[in-house]
């Protein structure tokens, strides 16, 4: 199956083709976020009507998605406009193709789980630390959902309890504050402002001093992650994000891990994502193609 594939993210939309798993004429353009929810559909088309030959379309994209209707539940202010964004009606009713939408963590994370870190595995939890903190759930192979397909939002566990209590956003006191890349930069900034981003950062990493903030954000994240562990019961944890491919992390994580969990949940793997950008691609079209060999049914 011959598929155009899309992964919309605040900062870039990446694009390309992907026939059998494998990905040809990548690319990407500036999202532009700030111009709303119509700009991104209107690139999005723009970009279809320049292409032939292709069976069906996969959008992989930030914000809540409601995978059977193809359309934004919730996008924040980020993307104004977006929430409500029907990109499935929309895309089907102008190129008569099979449309397939999808959250980009969740897309990412079956990116994994078909090609990447998690293809040995049936069920696994996959963990994204950028901006703030990501979640998606693989169980027997497929995607868990929940109620209102919202589940995988890790970055909601509380893990500053009297922080929680004592704020006004939804937030505070929550994970992603703690553990993202961004929490970590901010940090950072705070002894050198030169610190600025996760590069840098590790370039430094042989000071005493930017490796005790280091350690002391690795320890926010096992936070997250020793409850989610005794929750789930994996059997294994990818972990994406760019600040990811620092091999440091995973291997602390690994190390101090034990000490945080019970003994019998001991086994989970800790393991950085494989695919780096191309995870959304990839998990994209292949949620497109059990769309489409569905559809011949």
């Amino acid at each position: 199956m011959k598929a155009l594939v899309f992964d919309i993210g605040g900062t870039s939309i990446k694009y390309g083709r992907c026939e059998n798993g494998i990905l040809t004429d990548v690319n990407e353009t500036p999202t532009d976020a700030s111009l709303g929810g119509r700009h991104i559909m209107d690139v999005i088309t723009g970009l279809i009507e320049n292409e032939t030959d292709y069976d069906a379309i996969g959008v992989s994209t930030a914000g809540q998605v409601n995978a059977e209707t193809g359309s934004i539940i919730y996008a924040n202010s980020n993307i104004p406009g977006y929430t409500g964004t029907e990109i499935k009606k929309e895309l089907t009713g102008l190129f008569d193709v099979p449309v397939m939408v999808e959250n980009d963590v969740n897309s990412a994370a079956m990116g994994e789980a078909s090609y990447g870190a998690g293809k040995d595995y049936d069920s696994f939890l996959c963990l994204t630390y950028g901006t703030g903190v990501g979640g998606a759930i693989i169980q027997e192979g497929a995607l868990f959902h929940g109620s209102s397909f919202s589940a995988g939002e890790f970055g909601g566990i509380v893990t500053h309890g009297t922080v929680k209590l004592s704020g006004a956003d939804v937030f505070d006191g929550c994970y992603e504050r703690f553990a993202s890349t961004t929490a970590l930069v901010r940090s950072a900034q705070k002894l050198d402002a030169s610190l600025s981003n996760g590069r840098r950062i590790f370039e430094r990493l042989a000071e005493p001093s930017v490796k005790k903030l280091v350690d002391n954000w690795i320890d926010e994240i096992l936070l997250g992650l020793s409850t989610i562990i005794h929750i789930f019961n994996p059997p294994c944890i990818v972990l994406g994000g760019g600040i990811m491919v620092q091999p440091y992390i995973t291997e602390e994580i690994t190390r101090r891990l034990p000490a945080q969990i019970m003994p019998s949940f001991a086994h989970v793997k800790i393991l950085p994502a494989q695919l780096g950008n191309s995870a959304g691609l990839l998990g994209i079209y292949h949620l497109t193609e059990k769309l489409v060999n569905r559809e011949k049914e």
